[in-house]
């Protein structure tokens, strides 16, 4: 894993820019903490954070090859996990090797294959190549989007980053928010349209894409998308699929020269791969350690809701004990929450909602005092259709995202001319439409069938991603590798076409997953109802976030003074609180957030 950054023009000479790409690569020192390098040309400045996980001496970068006069840079971040498979057939193909890393491998695949060379891979990346050559620029993302990439056309050329914050550190970037931007900040929240930067002239590489530039010009290609037709496979032998890819892509995700450990939440998902984990560390005679987090206080103020049905930490225990893993629990406090309250704004470039990344980063600063890499259970929600919206016709119906009604507050409390000038609603309604009209659409189906394949594309290209990125920057915030077996693009695809009815198989919640699962847990945890991800119900916490936005909308001279309307936003956290916690608790951190966001990032807004 590691952070990647560059600059490429095609008129300017960037060979004396050491001390630009040196600004550009230090503000992601975080996602590289081991070593950084450089490579310059008269047209490009190739830049790179190393966090080293496979192949520590040789795997450096950006890694180039040579051939006369022709150089190849690649600069790239994250885990190509078929890379031993992909190098045995380079080197029939007559390439030779001289590192253990994937990296070469990718690099090496590129000059086999070009673009297609991404038809090869499995595994989290974002990269960009460097064709001398050419004279051209390759960005390139993952299947399911799960490491981040941004650039922005810049005069004669292109900069480009890991994170948002590479990219403005360039000393001719002005951080600039246009009523674009602003009306996707308050009328989307945290859960964005995949592409867009917010920043005036951002633009992210979407998820199964790649864009290549040359002076002439800039193409988009999508090299992999979800394709729709009818599941063939009986109940018996989905179940056996399932387990099948799950335990091959656990296998290649295990592989790494630093320690690995896994998240344990006493859910199904993290619990299935825990135990797939724990036998193969069995095998070499090691034990796994899992980690689990938890709130101080936590079985005084538990109440149940939507989402979360009963405490983790009882469920932890007797996964730890049924697959014998050392485990350690993660105590997090409301002081630690109120302290890092602003961290993930910082480590996003974007308003954040506050504790429910503020504690993930917790967690995880506390994991890599252990270890170097995790796995994690994110995203099996998303791609077993696992949430309450997909079978609650209210929502399935609704014309609309299904996650509104957690930000309902967010464009309430704009003043008039803001709620006017940004038409936050209009926004969010053309942007659902737009995710709608991309949903691949199998012939002859029709009905709540339909509409379940719609909301199964929208959990998948619009929440997903706001999942993956949370857990991208909270991990890389602390150095840390969170890998994600669950969005092994080969199981998303099969997935996408097996029935709904089959998906909630004994009428529960990701049936098909508990069946594929059994003889792996303890029952209780097997069949145990779903529950997200723990969110604090500390009412000392709440009460100091209530007080911090108190100060901020008193205060004629922040940022966020001219957008809200102070009377609504006080009525609302002073008030509402208890009707809605969520709701309202998510509105003030994100509030918070944005003020902070805005003043910090010396943000220039043009409406």
């Amino acid at each position: 894993m590691s952070g990647i950054a560059g600059w490429i023009d095609w008129e300017r000479d960037l060979s004396e820019q050491k001390e630009t790409l040196h600004k550009m690569t230090d503000t992601i020192k975080h996602r590289g903490p081991d070593a950084e390098g450089f490579w310059f040309s008269e047209r490009a400045a190739i830049g790179h954070r190393r966090l080293i996980v496979i192949d520590p001496v040789r795997g450096v970068q950006p890694m180039v090859y040579r051939s006369g006069d022709r150089s190849t840079v690649l600069s790239y971040n994250g885990e190509i996990y078929n890379f031993k498979e992909l190098r045995t057939e380079l080197e029939n193909l007559g390439h030779n090797f001289k590192t253990e890393s994937d990296t070469e491998v990718l690099l090496h695949s590129y000059l086999e294959w070009g673009e297609n060379c991404l038809q090869h891979l499995n595994g989290i990346f974002a990269f960009a190549i460097w064709d001398e050559h050419r004279q051209s620029l390759m960005l390139a993302r993952d299947h399911i989007g799960v490491k981040p990439l941004f650039y922005m056309m810049h005069k004669s050329g292109v900069l480009f980053g890991s994170e948002i914050k590479a990219i403005l550190a360039h000393p001719e970037v002005d951080p600039q928010v246009d009523l674009e931007g602003l009306a996707e900040i308050f009328g989307l929240g945290p859960v964005r349209t995949p592409g867009f930067g917010v920043f005036r002239g951002m633009e992210e590489v979407r998820a199964g894409h790649y864009v290549v530039f040359t002076k002439d010009r800039k193409r988009v290609e999508q090299y992999w998308k979800l394709e729709s037709r009818p599941h063939e496979d009986d109940l018996e032998t989905t179940s056996s699929k399932i387990r099948e890819i799950l335990e091959d892509t656990v296998k290649h995700q295990l592989i790494s020269d630093m320690p690995v450990v896994s998240m344990l939440s006493g859910g199904l998902d993290s619990s299935g791969l825990s135990s797939i984990a724990s036998r193969y560390f069995a095998e070499k005679k090691e034990q796994l350690h899992t980690y689990s987090i938890d709130f101080l206080g936590s079985d005084e103020h538990f109440h149940e809701d939507l989402l979360h049905s009963t405490r983790d930490e009882p469920f932890v225990k007797l996964v730890a004990d049924y697959v014998k893993t050392n485990h350690h629990t993660v105590i997090v406090d409301h002081n630690d929450l109120t302290d890092h309250v602003f961290l993930p704004m910082k480590a996003r470039d974007l308003p954040a909602i506050g504790e429910l990344e503020a504690s993930l980063y917790l967690l995880f600063r506390e994991m890599k005092k252990d270890a170097t890499v995790t796995l994690s259970g994110e995203s099996a929600d998303e791609v077993f259709s696992g949430y309450p919206w997909f079978h609650q016709e209210e929502f399935l119906y609704s014309g609309t995202f299904p996650w509104n009604d957690s930000i309902r507050y967010f464009p309430v409390v704009l003043n008039e001319e803001m709620r006017q000038t940004l038409k936050p609603e209009e926004h969010r309604n053309r942007r659902y439409q737009e995710a709608v009209s991309e949903v691949p659409r199998l012939e002859g189906e029709s009905g709540i069938e339909a509409k379940q394949r719609e909301m199964s594309y929208l959990f998948i290209t619009r929440f997903l991603p706001f999942m993956l990125d949370r857990k991208d920057r909270m991990s890389m915030h602390a150095g840390f590798e969170a890998r994600v077996p669950f969005c092994d693009y080969r199981l998303v695809e099969y997935l996408w076409n097996v029935p709904y009815s089959m998906l909630t198989v004994d009428n529960i919640e990701k049936g098909i997953l508990r069946r594929a699962l059994k003889g792996c847990l303890p029952e209780e945890v097997r069949t145990r109802k779903k529950s997200a991800y723990p969110s604090t119900t500390d009412p000392v916490y709440y009460e100091n976030i209530r007080q911090l936005l108190r100060e901020t909308v008193e205060d004629p001279q922040t940022p966020i003074a001219p957008l809200v309307d102070k009377q609504k936003i006080n009525y609302i956290s002073e008030n509402l609180f208890n009707q809605a916690p969520f709701e309202v608790g998510k509105m003030m951190e994100y509030f918070l957030t944005v003020n902070k966001w805005i003043q910090d990032y010396n943000i220039s807004i043009k409406l």
